[in-house]
């Protein structure tokens, strides 16, 4: 839970996120220096970019990200571990794995925690998210596929691949209160619609350790003239009344 000082403070809590398959290298570019503007926690991109982001962002703390098995995660354990491996090769800090959906309706946690844990072993002390899709799943199989995340060794789980996201601050909530509950050491990004600063304000004090945005940007400016490019310089008052 977070008490937003400043607009540093909350690029460092978003992971700004470009997936976009038809995106051009100049602006894929240009994209990567806006997050080198504003120093985001990571930047996450598809795997053809990856050396790009290496590169272009070599001399800041931002982390880059990028995706395995996405957006449908029903590829076999291997190929989604053979892509992992090749990432981390070509510069990726972070890995986010969608999880096998077909495992978990299944209830084949044996399967689910198998894989992860491959997936874990292959990134070594590099993150590992795991996208569980909550909008797709019940309650009960949303704790499943948390717990499953924790045992197996998983760093985080995230909530949506942003292609079917909680359509509501409640139903955001609801997931951080099930995935605490069930897995209390796991940690939790929330993606999907957040594409303004009330928003991810709500979602991080409603538990979120990051958020991940398509808006990041929009959302650190927005705050920054909102709140600090607007500050008032209170009047100097006495603490004694006047004669």
């Amino acid at each position: 839970m977070y008490n937003i000082k400043n607009s540093k403070q909350l690029a460092s809590l978003i992971n700004y996120t470009n997936l976009n398959n038809m995106i051009s290298e100049s602006e894929m570019k240009e994209f990567l220096e806006k997050a080198k503007e504003l120093n985001f926690h990571s930047v996450v991109i598809s795997p053809t970019y990856v050396p790009l982001a290496k590169e272009t962002l070599k001399d800041t703390e931002i982390k880059i990200g990028s995706v395995v098995g996405f957006p449908l995660g029903f590829e076999d354990t291997e190929s989604k571990v053979a892509e992992a491996k090749e990432l981390i090769e070509k510069g990726a800090d972070e890995i986010e794995a969608v999880i096998n959906l077909n495992y978990l309706k299944d209830e084949k946690y044996d399967l689910l925690e198998n894989e992860i844990r491959q997936l874990k072993d292959a990134v070594g002390d590099r993150i590992l998210k795991i996208i569980i899709e909550t909008k797709a799943l019940e309650d009960y199989e949303k704790a499943n596929a948390a717990k499953a995340a924790q045992t197996a060794g998983a760093d985080f789980v995230k909530t949506s691949t942003g292609f079917m996201s909680p359509n509501h601050i409640f139903e955001n909530v609801n997931d951080i209160n099930i995935i605490q509950k069930y897995a209390p050491k796991i940690k939790i990004e929330l993606y999907g619609g957040i594409d303004e600063y009330k928003f991810a304000n709500q979602v991080l004090t409603g538990g979120a350790d990051l958020i991940g945005s398509n808006k990041g940007y929009e959302i650190v400016k927005r705050y920054k003239e909102l709140r600090e490019n607007t500050q008032v310089t209170p009047k100097p008052i006495t603490l004694t009344k006047k004669d």
